[in-house]
């Protein structure tokens, strides 16, 4: 259950000043020198010098630290399609996340608009601000063709984050089940709930890495997607098998693995205790309630790797383990494009660091004494501030393999340090500023 009321939702959201944002100067402002420095005739120079070498922007504007986190409103998590100016307190909210995991600051931008070739072209327009680009929040199957088009136009990174955040976070999940059960990825069977932008996201990163697309079974409202099936999107025919399946039940008796990322209480006991006999993973995504709860996929099979939305279970598949940090590393090494590779680099460190011992700090921000690797502990807590150190640093190292990198960072233990630094400090200024208000 939450721990908050309606009221003091609305409070947050309300009181000290309204929404969740501030844009503050971090250059002097004293005296007449200050302001004709900051804008004219001093910002004239600036101004002259990107003009000679674009490249500049990064040295003497905030560029290179600025996302937008795009929407229109059409597929708000948990909301449906409540449109850009409902949707904004979500944008808001992604940049309070982005900055306090990472450091990176950005700009919510709602577009009221629904044409997805016209949305294209209004944030293609915004590049020159921007150093990335987050998509939040636009309905599938528009969204694909948002992503892929602005991919092709714009020399940033552009990141669907209902659709990638998802898949990192789960293949993480996944790829650690993997070695607590020893299964082999090129065996593995998975049956998938829902074939919206996540599902597919999540079944196109596990192809990536050795799952064989046979041996995945989509689901969406009207059934087994398969080759028989017609009307589909070039999304869903991706996805349409030879095996044909009745119902989700049938799919899911000797199954390895099943995603849902659809909607509550679609997941008996019963179809859980069917699964494979050694370790069934369940990764219960639907929000705010899962597929199936916790408590009852563990009832009904104590030996399962259970994970969910929620932050009140274990093996929370939370998104903020990933975008911040990929931005973060994106952006550091002024990438060109997220890769599939950036991807699977950033999927494997949030893995990795599962299995690293936990920090005092993290233990007692969650109010346990142990987490440990294993069943009950797969992925890291949100909380764990090595994440970005760990996920930025793979993800410059991919892009740079990848041949993505405008500015390689050649030393990656000193690129570690410093995003360390960089976090307490910039933790130290808004915990100042939450002082200066009362908070």
């Amino acid at each position: 259950m939450p721990m908050f009321t309606k009221q003091d939702a609305l409070d947050y959201h309300a009181k000290i000043r309204p929404g969740k944002l501030e844009v503050m100067p971090i250059k002097p402002f004293r005296n007449q020198k200050d302001l004709s420095l900051a804008y004219s005739p001093g910002v004239a120079e600036a101004c002259n010098a990107i003009r000679d070498n674009p490249e500049d922007a990064y040295a003497y504007t905030g560029k290179g630290n600025l996302v937008g986190v795009v929407s229109n409103g059409t597929a708000v998590l948990g909301l449906g399609n409540i449109g850009p100016l409902a949707g904004k307190p979500v944008m808001e909210g992604k940049g309070l996340l982005f900055k306090i995991f990472a450091d990176v600051d950005a700009y919510d931008i709602n577009i009221a608009e629904k044409d997805p070739d016209k949305l294209c072209d209004i944030v293609a327009a915004l590049e020159p601000t921007f150093g990335g680009i987050n998509l939040e929040d636009i309905k599938a199957p528009e969204c694909f063709h948002v992503e892929s088009t602005l991919k092709k136009r714009m020399a940033i990174p552009v990141f669907h984050d209902d659709q990638h955040g998802t898949a990192i976070i789960s293949l993480a999940a996944m790829l650690n089940a993997l070695s607590i059960t020893g299964k082999d990825i090129a065996n593995l069977r998975i049956v998938i709930s829902g074939a919206g932008a996540a599902a597919v996201a999540c079944a196109r990163l596990y192809r990536s890495v050795g799952v064989d697309p046979e041996n995945i079974a989509m689901f969406d409202s009207r059934g087994h997607i398969n080759n028989l099936r017609t009307g589909l999107n070039p999304e869903k025919q991706e996805f349409a098998g030879k095996a044909h399946y009745s119902s989700l039940a049938e799919a899911m008796r000797g199954a390895d693995c099943f995603l849902g990322v659809s909607a509550a209480g679609i997941v008996s006991k019963d179809m859980v205790g069917s699964m494979s006999k050694n370790c069934p993973v369940i990764f219960a995504c639907a929000n705010p309630d899962p597929e199936i709860t916790y408590a009852d996929a563990k009832e009904a099979r104590p030996d399962a790797i259970v994970a969910t939305g929620r932050s009140d279970f274990p093996n929370q598949v939370n998104n903020v383990l990933g975008f911040p940090s990929i931005f973060r590393g994106a952006l550091d090494v002024r990438a060109t494009g997220i890769t599939e590779g950036m991807k699977i680099a950033a999927a494997m460190a949030i893995a990795q660091l599962a299995k690293e011992p936990v920090p005092d700090y993290v233990l007692e921000a969650y109010g346990v004494k142990e987490l440990k690797f294993g069943l009950d502990y797969m992925l890291p807590k949100a909380l764990d501030l090595r994440l970005v150190e760990w996920v930025a640093g793979a993800v410059v190292q991919a892009a740079m393999r990848e041949g993505v990198a405008g500015n390689p960072i050649n030393d990656l233990e000193a690129y570690k340090k410093q995003i360390r630094e960089r976090l307490q400090a910039s933790h130290a200024r808004m915990e100042g500023l939450l002082k200066a208000y009362g908070l």
